[in-house]
């Protein structure tokens, strides 16, 4: 079960990727009120790191560019918390005390801001406590723990190309799915999600073409005819989105696409190095933006 004694001093680092939505189709609501989705997911090198230490008590600690908006906020609500108790408290159903520990999150990615940040965070406090603590889950046990910290958190667990259906909880993984050079921006400036739902008039769209046999260089052919439903009305509330957008294009990406539900829009180059003179001319441009130029993770083969 891992140290016990507090006396721990080996950490456990665990990546916590932003999760980017190349594209978002909104294909109809539930009774319940959640929006039915089909989603194109990648992940990124860039994003936060969850540190795991044996401890004598159970602590929390953040850092990071973004760490002061998570300390202005009720620690007892993070995400990551919520992951280590209910990892625990599964555990402890078996007769198994797992031992405290001091879990430090380094908050590299801007706060509700479309990529992830908190699901990658519970994402990786799950992954990172299963081997801290030498676990061994069963995989549906482990998705439907994901799965009530947020419907993201299953295809954060993957952290790998995906499509993601349903509420998200439905996942295709796509092993052939190639690596990117991607330029994400933000302009620290938040957008409500609820809103943006509110004001999108379709929520009956057509869903993602199939995957393609070369579930490779084929999607990104297509890309062009992909989207983001949430995209437009997103631009309404938060006027920014439609500048990095054109920013991003006047870079010279191949496309430029919102994520999520915003507001941090992407932009996908052909290579590294106009991904990261992209970067630099926008970061010189826009020096209190969010900008990171990164690669995303390729697909796994089996």
């Amino acid at each position: 079960m891992g140290p016990s004694d507090g006396k721990g001093a080996v950490d456990t680092v665990e990546a916590a990727p932003a999760k980017i939505n190349l594209a978002l189709h909104v294909t109809g609501q539930r009774e319940d009120g959640y929006h039915l989705l089909d989603m194109l997911v990648t992940f990124t090198e860039a994003g936060d790191v969850v540190r795991i230490r044996g401890a004598a008590e159970d602590s929390f600690s953040i850092s990071g560019r973004f760490a002061s908006e998570l300390l202005q906020s009720d620690a007892s609500n993070n995400l990551v918390l919520k992951a280590r108790d209910l990892l625990r408290g599964h555990v402890q159903k078996s007769g198994l005390t797992p031992a405290p520990v001091a879990i430090h999150l380094e908050k590299n990615l801007p706060v509700a801001s479309g990529i992830g940040g908190g699901s990658a965070d519970a994402a990786a406090a799950l992954r990172g406590l299963i081997r801290h603590w030498q676990l061994e889950i069963d995989d549906n046990a482990l998705v439907d723990m994901a799965l009530m910290l947020g419907a993201d958190v299953p295809m954060c667990l993957a952290s790998q190309p995906l499509i993601a259906q349903g509420i998200g909880e439905e996942i295709t993984l796509l092993p052939q799915f190639p690596q990117l050079s991607l330029v994400l921006v933000n302009s620290l400036k938040g957008v409500s999600t609820p809103h943006i739902f509110r004001l999108l008039e379709d929520k009956q769209n057509a869903p993602l073409p199939a995957p393609p046999e070369d579930q490779g260089q084929s999607w990104l052919s297509m890309m062009d005819a992909l989207r983001n439903d949430l995209q437009p009305p997103a631009v309404k509330l938060l006027p920014e989105i439609g500048d990095m957008l054109s920013m991003l294009h006047s870079a010279r990406a191949d496309v430029a696409r919102m994520s999520g539900s915003g507001a941090t829009c992407f932009g996908i180059f052909s290579d590294w190095e106009k991904a990261e003179a992209a970067a630099a001319s926008l970061r010189e441009q826009k020096p209190g933006w969010y900008v990171q130029e990164t690669r995303t993770i390729a697909g796994r083969a089996s």
